[in-house]
């Protein structure tokens, strides 16, 4: 099989894994928004948010030392992947063990009910003892084996939220005394969306177990010490993407007047869901290539293929953008039926184009990954966090969570070109910039247009949509019948 259409496949099946269990979870977003408003859909943003960093500390970069390590010293696999087991499952049941005891004053620290924060660390050190197991898979090329689970995950956990939703309101009714009314909540029912979390993160664990014991227990100290070495500056990156990812609305929960915080970040957040088309796309391209990057970097063309990679990376990127933009009137209606929710719109082109370029932004990362350079990728996250950081307290007191959209791009788009910049130093690439400048100019311009000036004018919006994709097809027709037929 052709370099480019195995690169291909295993993207469409990690992004398969990626895309269709978000888009099983995006169809809980309609169900949120109808059966919990804005104020606890809002507490639900918040806590997810301090989730996304909890996550980035209980497994300190080391899915990353694994792959690196796993190729750089091929002879030493079998303890490269017990040592990466037993460090996180040693960290994880500490650390969470730690926060259970200390569960009072985490609540009352962080403005929380107790049981929400308890179930917040729960699946925290869930997920974090599933790292490893799904790092093998990939490691090993078993991307089937990997989107299985990963589906089944999340088909669980849909499952679990209609029921709670949709059928046990039913059942409690008009049985008193019965079980399934002892169960209902009638409010704070935004317990229910963490509760089908544990039970879906504890399911995947249980399936997941008897990858323990094929990894095998084993520690190697000096294996340890070079992985954290190399892992710690990418926990620093990981701390730092989190800010950028999850801190807007962390932020907007505690600097806005309390009373209306957590209906902002209801509003903010749902319409930040509309977002996650790129963020898929980013995030299951990210997932496949990752190990290519890796893998071919001692190849002759390496520099060349990853030139071609990234430039069909903004071709699709910048096509997944003007389709969302061009029809987000429909968009909001499926995904976001409440009209309360709606106020927030204009933060969805911002919110668009900034994923876009932390998805390009990774791309373009690959020079400091293949060199170990990695302290330089948690210099640019960290100055992407002071961004965002320094723009959200600036900002929200004058413009609200606008501000916070403004902030995410102006974050993730000073991170993409800093990288560009200091890739050309230490391991250039040839990118094609003008033509990849000049698909994105024309899908954010056709996008503007339609969003400001021809606002629900669908057939305005499919006229703008083919002219893109004819553009797209003129230049790119010979080039991807070159690289179709290697």
């Amino acid at each position: 099989m052709g370099l480019f259409r195995k690169l291909f496949q295993q993207t469409f099946i990690y992004g398969l894994a990626t895309v269709l269990p978000r888009a099983l979870g995006i169809l809980l977003v309609p169900l949120y928004v109808s059966v919990l408003g804005t104020e606890q859909y809002g507490i639900y943003a918040a806590l997810m948010a301090f989730l996304v960093l909890g996550n980035v500390l209980l497994s300190y970069g080391m899915e990353t030392a694994f792959f690196r390590f796993i190729n750089k010293h091929p002879e030493q696999r079998k303890e490269v992947q017990a040592t990466a087991l037993v460090s996180l499952t040693v960290t994880t049941i500490l650390l969470v063990g730690v926060g259970l005891l200390r569960i009072d004053t985490l609540a009352s620290f962080l403005d929380f009910r107790s049981e929400y924060i308890a179930y917040a660390l729960v699946i925290l050190g869930l997920d974090a003892l599933v790292v490893v197991p799904f790092v093998w898979f990939r490691a090993n090329e078993q991307p089937k084996k990997y989107a299985v689970i990963k589906i089944a995950n999340v088909a669980v956990n849909l499952g679990l939220n209609l029921f709670f939703f949709l059928v046990l309101p039913g059942l409690a009714e008009g049985n008193t005394g019965a079980f399934w009314e002892k169960i209902y909540l009638t409010e704070h029912q935004v317990t229910y969306v963490f509760v089908a979390n544990v039970i879906a993160s504890g399911l995947t664990l249980l399936v997941l177990l008897p990858l323990y014991v094929k990894i095998g227990f084993g520690f190697s100290r000096s294996i340890w010490k070079e992985m954290m070495a190399y892992a710690l500056p990418v926990l620093v990156a990981g701390i730092a993407f989190s800010i950028n990812e999850a801190f807007d609305k962390i932020l907007l929960r505690y600097m806005l007047p309390r009373d209306t915080a957590n209906e902002a970040v209801g509003v903010y957040a749902a319409c930040y869901k509309l977002g996650v088309f790129m963020t898929l796309f980013a995030t299951a391209f990210r997932l496949g290539i990752e190990p290519f990057f890796f893998n071919h970097a001692a190849n002759k063309n390496a520099k060349q293929t990853y030139a071609t990679i990234t430039q069909y990376f903004t071709i699709f990127g910048s096509i997944i953008f003007l389709f969302v933009m061009l029809f987000i009137d429909l968009f909001k209606r499926i995904l976001i039926p409440d009209p309360a929710f709606w106020v927030a719109l204009e933060i969805v082109p911002l919110i668009l184009l900034a994923n876009l370029c932390l998805g390009i932004y990774h791309n373009f990362s690959v020079w400091y990954k293949v060199t170990d350079r990695t302290r330089f990728g948690a210099f640019i996250s960290l100055l992407g966090a002071a961004i965002t950081l320094g723009l959200n307290l600036l900002l929200i007191p004058v413009i609200g969570y606008m501000g916070s959209a403004w902030a995410t791009l102006a974050a993730y788009g000073s991170m993409m070109m800093l990288s560009y910049g200091l890739g050309r130093k230490y391991y250039p690439v040839p990118y094609n910039v003008k033509k990849m400048g000049g698909y994105l100019f024309l899908s954010v311009g056709f996008s503007l247009l339609s969003f400001y000036v021809f606002e629900g004018n669908f057939l305005v919006s499919s006229v703008l949509l083919l002219v893109f994709l004819w553009v797209v097809f003129y230049f790119e027709k010979k080039p991807l019948q070159r690289i179709l037929q290697r």
